[in-house]
């Protein structure tokens, strides 16, 4: 099985602005605590973007993971935007549709791709503006995000819902450009090959670390130090520097960094038994759902 050197979560943020306070990112090696990367000033899409670039040119076998979707629901009506003529046939040509559509929007969102006349009958995008083609309820849900629920494993909402504080569909959209723009660079599991060594990307859902960390369903945000090192210390990882502030995107980051590295060992999670060909490159998977 390959082993990787470092494991990074990316908790990534689809806010309008250049550089959102959702973004934290977290890293730990073999050996010690982890430890934020903090830029001066924050973050921004494209800032994360050009990192991973540069994780590119040193070749680093690093695990890296983002907490968003990768792809949209396909499978339950046969396409990802039933009745429009250029929907995609698979996840990486939906990363393209995003760019082409967004190309002008800046700080990587995707504003331009949700008003697109096509792609807005699919969206609730709003109290007052819901598209046709919203199918109600919760939403449209990934296969991945179907099992989640029916085995109680997360309770992963639905992309095209843009609606109130769960809501993931932004988050996820101006992740696909982001995808798109790495133009193949690091390969993405479960739509690549895993490689033999260097960067690889995943798929993570941080409530599937916090619930190995031994934090209650429902309660999984921890905002203080008392809570961060009470769930490293079930995942046996060494405390980290205390931070300038603790705010749930820092201690979701730091905690699913350290669960990677634990759960990165464990076949079965690199083969779920529902994972098929067909549908890891038109929906992906997160990783740790088995």
């Amino acid at each position: 099985m390959r082993r990787f050197s470092h494991f990074t979560c990316v908790d990534w943020s689809g806010a309008k602005t250049e550089r959102p306070n959702g973004i934290a990112v977290a890293t730990i090696g073999l050996d010690g605590p982890p430890a934020l990367l903090r830029p001066d000033p924050r973050w921004s899409r494209s800032d994360v973007r050009d990192w991973l670039l540069r994780i590119v040119r040193t070749k680093q076998d690093m695990l890296i993971g983002f907490d968003l979707s990768m792809s949209l629901p396909f499978h339950d009506a046969g396409s990802y935007f039933p009745e429009w003529d250029d929907s995609p046939s698979n996840a990486k040509d939906l990363w393209g549709l995003v760019e082409r559509c967004s190309a002008a929007d800046p700080y990587l969102n995707v504003l331009s791709f949700l008003d697109h006349p096509q792609a807005a009958r699919h969206f609730r995008h709003n109290r007052d503006n819901t598209g046709d083609l919203f199918t109600g309820g919760t939403g449209r849900l990934r296969l991945v995000e179907q099992h989640q629920r029916e085995t109680g494993q997360a309770n992963s909402a639905s992309c095209f819902n843009l609606v109130g504080a769960a809501q993931v569909g932004k988050s996820s959209l101006t992740g696909m450009r982001m995808l798109h723009q790495l133009h193949g660079a690091i390969p993405v599991w479960p739509f690549d090959p895993v490689p033999d060594s260097g960067p690889m990307i995943i798929e993570i859902y941080t409530t599937i670390a916090a619930l190995a960390a031994g934090l209650p369903k429902g309660k999984s945000k921890i905002r203080d130090r008392k809570g961060l090192e009470a769930a490293l210390h079930v995942l046996t990882t060494e405390l980290p520097a205390k931070l300038e502030r603790y705010d749930d995107h820092s201690t979701d980051a730091l905690i699913t960094a350290a669960w990677m590295k634990n759960a990165s060992e464990d076949t079965k999670l690199w083969h779920p038994p529902k994972l098929t060909e067909k549908i890891a490159q038109k929906e992906g998977w997160t990783f740790g759902v088995f």
